[in-house]
């Protein structure tokens, strides 16, 4: 039985072998010709001379493209967790998020009951020109319906998107009008912003959130600290939370604004690539505005250099829960058929030396994916005392401990509020069926709505519609069955949860944080900090201040 079944997985693992080959062998003769690399030898040579065999030899044909597509993803799976393969087809989806901006029809869409919503119309965009509205269902794209078990976020966004300049015609079907529209619009490059809210917390704390680090970040960062210092920002907070990273550079520059002259902000170094140091050259604008960034267990990779410069330098002060811990360079390699890799080549190192790449075992994914369950069910999310440090003792400029191995931890813990959560409230979000009731509220209700073009006033009449209930029975018309016990327990949660929805889905996600925000705990203790005046943090007493790591 044992022998049947290696001799029936023989070919792929043949394949395998070859396809390390030939992507060495390609790799190096497309895109360093003429360096000196000793990296093809006669190993690989031989991998190479068995796939000519088995595309020659093997029982059956066999797709040698296709097999190098499959194949190509298991190698690189065997290295770390963060080398990965990307195909030709997912390239664009890959990198318009980073360059922050895509070319398509410019609407932000949700799928209910088979069908496409516009959920935001995306201002200045050929949608909006030619006059869609949120609430409008597409029903058909270029003549052909679009309804139905084929209505996917993937296929959606494949009709929708494609060259700028190209056109695709679209039917809406309006609420309150029986005929179908038709518009045919002209694609064209969409704006995407990575910073998602500027506004002011009170009369004298400017807030930021910003999503991820693309191509734009800094520049869109410049414009908000303006408009936040027209408005009498003396303090500042930065919402880091849920940031996925991106683009070193951008953090670097970020950095920058806040940071003295010759500062360290970062450092990367590999087997290949040599050390290399990122330091402030001065120029910020804001080098003494007190500081305030917020992390939490989704921050990663670039959020988390920019939350360690500000730590390790003293310039700041972090509040939150552990960050992800992603301290992996990767170099983004295209090849000729368009699809690419992202390669790890180096560490990143903060500047008091910490690297932050929480541990991982090479080929061992689940384990590593399964890391923020492995958190949360030891307690960590809740007592800070529960983190578990693998990484050395480091020291900040003043001398403060801090810790490597594993992400950033903050100078501030605060704990997720798990009071209030009931099964019902974790199945009434997991299941979405939040999402699905808030979209339809919205959509029922749009022309009442419409009259609400600000957060505050759009809450307070939310407020009053008891939607706790409203949703419970659409709840249990779903699948969900009515526990009024729980219901109560978790009323807040469940109010809060659903107005934010119709907040968003009615204005916009500034409107939304500006809303989730009223009673978030890391925003209130960023509040009193800055009361406090506790922002800079102080130098520890002792003989610990005159240690630091190098």
């Amino acid at each position: 039985m044992g022998q049947n079944k290696n001799n029936r997985f023989m070919p792929l693992w043949l394949a395998l072998s070859v396809v390390v080959g030939v992507f060495i062998g390609t790799f190096y003769t497309s895109h360093f010709a003429g360096n000196r690399l000793n990296i093809i030898n006669s190993g690989s040579s031989r991998l190479n001379n068995l796939l000519h065999i088995i595309d020659d030899q093997y029982v059956d044909s066999v797709n040698i493209d296709e097999l190098v597509e499959k194949a190509l993803p298991e190698i690189l799976s065997e290295l770390d967790p963060h080398s990965v393969y990307i195909s030709a087809k997912d390239v664009q989806k890959a990198t318009d998020d980073l360059k922050g901006s895509f070319s398509g029809i410019g609407i932000e869409f949700t799928i209910r009951e088979d069908t496409i919503h516009v959920q935001n119309v995306i201002k200045n965009g050929p949608a909006e020109k030619a006059g869609i509205l949120a609430g409008d269902k597409i029903v058909s794209i270029n003549d052909r319906p679009f309804v139905g078990d084929s209505v996917t976020n993937e296929e959606a966004m494949h009709r929708l998107k494609g060259p700028r300049g190209s056109k695709v015609k679209i039917g809406i079907r309006r609420f309150g009008e029986k005929k179908t529209k038709n518009f045919i619009l002209t694609r064209s490059d969409i704006t995407t912003k990575s910073i998602s809210a500027t506004y002011m917390l009170d009369d004298s704390t400017g807030y930021i959130r910003i999503k991820n680090f693309g191509e734009r970040t800094y520049a869109e960062m410049l414009a908000s600290l303006q408009q936040l210092n027209l408005q009498g920002a003396d303090h500042l907070v930065i919402d880091l939370r849920d940031n996925v990273g991106g683009y070193l550079e951008s953090a670097v520059l970020m950095a920058e604004e806040f940071l003295k002259k010759n500062q360290l902000i970062v450092y990367t170094q590999g087997r290949k690539s040599p050390r290399k140091e990122y330091r402030s050259r001065g120029k910020g604008s804001y080098q003494y505005l007190p500081l305030v960034v917020l992390i939490n267990e989704g921050t990663a990779s670039a959020a988390e250099i920019f939350a360690g410069a500000i730590q390790d330098n003293d310039r700041g002060t972090v509040i939150g829960r552990r960050s992800f811990g992603k301290g992996l360079v990767q170099q983004q390699i295209q090849f000729p058929d368009g699809s690419m890799i992202r390669l790890t080549i180096a560490r990143y190192y903060t500047p008091a030396g910490r690297c932050i790449q929480k541990p991982f075992k090479p080929g061992d994914r689940a384990d590593y994916e399964q890391d923020l369950l492995a958190r949360y069910q030891h307690g960590e999310f809740f007592s800070r005392d529960s983190i578990k440090h693998t990484g050395p003792a480091y020291h900040t400029a003043n001398g403060r401990t801090v810790y490597g191995g594993g992400g950033i931890t903050p100078d501030i813990f605060v704990p997720e509020d798990t009071t209030a959560v009931t099964s019902y409230y974790k199945e009434a979000a997991v299941s979405g069926l939040i999402l699905q009731y808030a979209f339809k509220y919205t959509d029922d209700n749009r022309p009442m709505l419409k009259q609400f073009t600000e957060m505050q006033p759009l809450s307070e009449y939310l407020a009053g519609r008891n939607l706790v209930d409203d949703f419970a029975n659409y709840a249990e018309k779903n699948g969900l069955r009515r526990r009024n016990n729980l219901i109560r327990k978790s009323h807040t949660l469940l109010e809060n949860y659903i107005n934010s929805r119709i907040i968003y889905n009615m204005l916009d996600e500034q409107a939304w944080n500006q809303y989730v925000n009223r009673n978030d705990k890391m925003v209130r203790k960023a509040l009193e900090v800055f009361r406090k005046n506790k922002a800079f943090p102080e130098k520890p007493k002792g003989n610990q201040a005159n240690k630091r790591h190098t």
